[in-house]
């Protein structure tokens, strides 16, 4: 006979979960305001081009109403900011941003990197190599309004193929589909397949994000005949440069119409003096306001004080820009990505480079815009001005204009996020919910521009290594 408590206990442990959910849903945020930009030159990156005079009405985070200023009505209970004499463009978007949003599973109320990328227009980042739990939960924080950022994407950890703490073992299909699935359950919509060092591996990664619909974004790796091949098989995207000086017809015969991105991170180019060297050197950074606002002195002033100098025929990333050039030219994708080499500004920087490298600032704008947006597949609601998209925006100080010369993308007056104003200057609200201007805690001097932090905030994926968040990522 069966011992009836004894059966009711084993019962009960079967019913006992393996796993609680604590999982739980807020609210997207969004901003309850409405109003329009009246009188700017308005640079759509969309079907529309530029417009002179024109007017761009925002309700909540969409945009409802773009066009001539002659042709939109603005409702009486739309708040109306003039605008004449002021350039109007998308907010930037940086696919290839490293930079930490946390520190030891802590997230910051108020992260310093998240700030000075808004306050440079970066509206939208997508990492390709962060801490898996940090860079997501900022992400879902940002949507719930629970901190102020960029739309911020991710691949989360690398599928790294090197041995290591993280490495991801792949020899078969479903070793590919068992890491894109925990992947994706955390929250990316694409995976950093990094340095996979058999063809049949990389291959695998791609099958899998086939089926599960995302996106490969591969390590570049430094490695021209691996770059080729990314090409073929068919990866989303090539991260950082090709490793070779000049690419000749061959190259650009492969990959035309492939509809494989490049992102270059001119930056960090390979093969020589990378682009971050040239702008420390042509700048004084160190005496740059918006810089000197939202990075601290011990990540802004040592290499921007003692900075190198060389020819400018020694600059690589010059000639590197030019194969960028090629690829925009024959219909090809090419995208920003900043490498979160200095917060912000290395998206400008590359923007610059490419100019350097010979496409007009029309083609380098949208790069930094439409391109960016359509590399993710979020070309439906971002990277253009146009009716139901988000409203991501930046308006440009009077008296510049980037459409004539790229240099004056940092010059930013007001930056709209997710349809919330801000005084880019200081990133405080104007109107809404009227945020007030952040106070961080490098800004009271205690931190001298020589100083280290013990929990210096930079990008997750060079922890491993020690890195410094001005080396960069992957």
């Amino acid at each position: 006979l069966k011992d009836p408590a004894a059966a009711g206990a084993a019962d009960a442990a079967q019913k006992t979960p393996l796993a609680v959910d604590v999982g739980f849903t807020a609210p997207y945020a969004k901003p309850a305001a409405k109003f329009a930009l009246v009188g700017g030159k308005i640079i759509t990156m969309g079907p529309a081009g530029t417009i002179d005079d024109g007017t761009v009405i925002v309700e909540g985070n969409r945009i409802t109403a773009v066009g001539p200023r002659t042709a939109v009505v603005v409702p009486a209970d739309v708040k109306t900011i003039a605008t004449p004499g002021l350039v109007i463009m998308p907010g930037l978007i940086d696919v290839h941003a490293h930079g930490s949003q946390a520190s030891n599973g802590m997230t910051p109320q108020a992260n310093w990197i998240n700030y000075a990328q808004l306050a440079l227009g970066v509206t939208t980042i997508h990492d390709p190599s962060n801490d898996s739990p940090s860079v997501f939960a900022a992400s879902e924080l940002a949507k719930a309004g629970g901190i102020l950022a960029p739309r911020i994407f991710s691949t989360g950890t690398i599928l790294y193929g090197a041995a290591g703490s993280f490495k991801a073992e792949i020899d078969s299909l479903d070793d590919a589909k068992f890491h894109l699935r925990r992947m994706k359950a955390i929250g990316a919509f694409s995976v950093k397949s990094y340095n996979q060092p058999r063809r049949d591996q990389r291959q695998q990664v791609i099958a899998a994000a086939r089926e599960l619909e995302m996106m490969v974004v591969p390590e570049g790796g430094s490695t021209f005949m691996h770059n080729m091949t990314m090409i073929v098989d068919g990866h989303t995207g090539i991260e950082h440069t090709l490793p070779v000086q000049t690419a000749y017809d061959d190259v650009m015969d492969l990959w035309r119409n492939t509809k494989v991105g490049y992102t270059p991170t001119l930056c960090v180019a390979y093969g020589g003096i990378s682009g971050e060297r040239y702008w420390y050197e042509v700048d004084d950074l160190w005496l740059h306001p918006r810089l000197n606002q939202f990075v601290p002195p011990f990540v802004l002033h040592p290499r921007s004080r003692r900075r190198q100098k060389a020819p400018l025929e020694d600059y690589n990333h010059i000639k590197v820009a030019e194969i960028a050039r090629q690829v925009v030219q024959e219909g090809g994708l090419v995208q920003a990505g900043g490498h979160g080499q200095l917060a912000g500004l290395s998206t400008h920087w590359e923007l610059w480079s490419f100019v350097q490298g010979g496409m007009s600032p029309m083609e380098s704008l949208q790069c930094g815009t439409l391109n960016g947006a359509t590399y993710l597949g979020l070309d439906k609601d971002l990277g253009s001005l146009e009716v139901g998209k988000l409203a991501d925006l930046v308006v440009i100080e009077r008296g510049f204009d980037p459409s004539k010369d790229i240099r004056h993308t940092e010059r930013i007056e007001l930056v709209i996020a997710n349809g919330r104003v801000f005084d880019a200057k200081t990133m405080s609200e104007i109107g809404g919910k009227n945020q007030a201007e952040p106070k961080f805690y490098f800004r009271d001097g205690s931190y001298g521009f020589g100083a280290t932090h013990p929990k210096l905030p930079g990008c997750e994926c060079c922890r491993p290594g020690g890195g410094l968040p001005w080396m960069g990522g992957e």
